[in-house]
């Protein structure tokens, strides 16, 4: 607990007057540990801290027993959101600076948190994933989807990612998000559509004239029944497109032929990149996969494992806050090293106190100075 009151003492209480019957972070303790359990609203919070009372007691006061519904509820309505993100960024910090290889960064829209009485579209999360250690390394809210592009420079601005390679779907080639992946000590690899106007075209005139010197590499996978083949191709013969377009830190472009065949049908797909390393085709591959996993080792977790698509949190703070609660209880699990799925562990720590306790032990030994 003093590690855990340590990293969100910069966090302000909303709440005035008598209205402080627990303390915040016991009851920020609970809603994580009810999280890590399999816990999902509110109101499984607050059973979580009844049933489990005995077990909290252990390393809480509880001096007025334990919160209900409504006080879990006010406090994730209330807590400013800005803050609850800096805290939650300053603690991965710890963690993110022996991170290495692919972040991934991509948005994810909690379908549910909609509140038609007040015309409130649902939130949209933009979330920078660490591909290999299986971490959110940060998130930050946006009004709507289009949104993302303006939001996503300042989320890097609060990131640790000297000697990563950060990726991004087609939207986020922007010229800031270059730059200021460049400025933060990393790399990029930038998926290049239509949005990029002359540099798109430019691409993809020189990587399809076929007098372009390429290097070359290609894979075969076959799962499943279906059989997928990826050819990826290099070129750091640029000078002339960088002398034209100026790209921030631009170094080579390439692209990536997928061929894919499932139940005797042949698709066959083309994406172009831009990069501020220069990659080999093999590494190219590699790093446009990793960015993908963004959506089966995070987003498939958080709807299907934890149900996230179908919260109904929907009043003012809400579903930020708690999304961001989400996040932090799976970093926890993902740090604890056993072996088994997501869904597992967090079974496990709602059927033995011992490994809840094992799991909040990330908090321990963290020097957040």
């Amino acid at each position: 607990m003093d590690t855990f009151a340590e990293i969100f003492e910069d966090l302000d209480d909303p709440r005035t007057g008598n209205a402080k019957q627990h303390e915040l972070n016991e009851i920020l303790m609970i809603a994580l540990c009810a999280v890590l359990c399999g816990g999902e609203t509110c109101a499984d919070m607050a059973l979580f801290g009844q049933m489990k009372a005995p077990f909290l007691k252990t390393f809480m006061t509880l001096e007025n027993g334990t919160p209900s519904h409504d006080t879990f509820s006010r406090i994730f309505r209330l807590l400013q959101p800005d803050q609850f993100r800096t805290c939650f960024i300053a603690f991965m910090r710890h963690f993110a600076k022996d991170c290495e290889g692919v972040v991934a960064i991509d948005g994810k829209t909690l379908r549910r948190s909609f509140n038609a009485a007040r015309n409130a579209s649902p939130l949209h999360m933009v979330t920078a994933f660490a591909v290999d250690a299986r971490l959110v390394l940060g998130q930050l809210a946006v009004d709507t989807k289009s949104n993302e592009i303006t939001a996503l420079p300042k989320l890097l601005e609060l990131l640790s990612l000297k000697g990563t390679t950060v990726t991004t779907d087609a939207m986020h080639c922007q010229r800031a998000t270059a730059e200021k992946i460049c400025t933060q000590g990393a790399d990029y690899v930038l998926a290049l559509k239509g949005n990029q106007g002359t540099l798109a075209d430019d691409v993809v005139r020189f990587l399809e004239d076929a007098q372009t010197p390429l290097r070359s590499s290609k894979t075969t996978d076959a799962d499943h029944g279906r059989i997928e083949e990826r050819e990826a191709f290099v070129s750091t013969d640029i000078a002339w497109l960088q002398e034209r377009h100026d790209w921030p830190g631009l170094q080579a472009i390439g692209k990536i032929v997928a061929t894919r065949e499932v139940a005797r049908k042949t698709t066959t797909s083309t994406r172009y990149y831009v990069m501020s390393a220069a990659l080999l085709p093999e590494r190219l591959n590699e790093v446009v996969r990793s960015h993908w996993l963004i959506e089966n080792a995070l987003h498939w977790v958080l709807d299907v494992v934890m149900n996230e698509d179908q919260m109904r949190n929907r009043c003012d703070h809400g579903p930020e806050n708690l999304a961001t609660l989400r996040h932090l209880a799976l970093n926890l699990a993902k740090l604890e090293p056993s072996k088994g799925s997501m869904r597992g562990k967090l079974k496990r720590a709602g059927w033995n106190d011992a490994y809840l306790a094992t799991l909040l032990a990330g908090f321990g030994g963290i020097d957040m100075r």
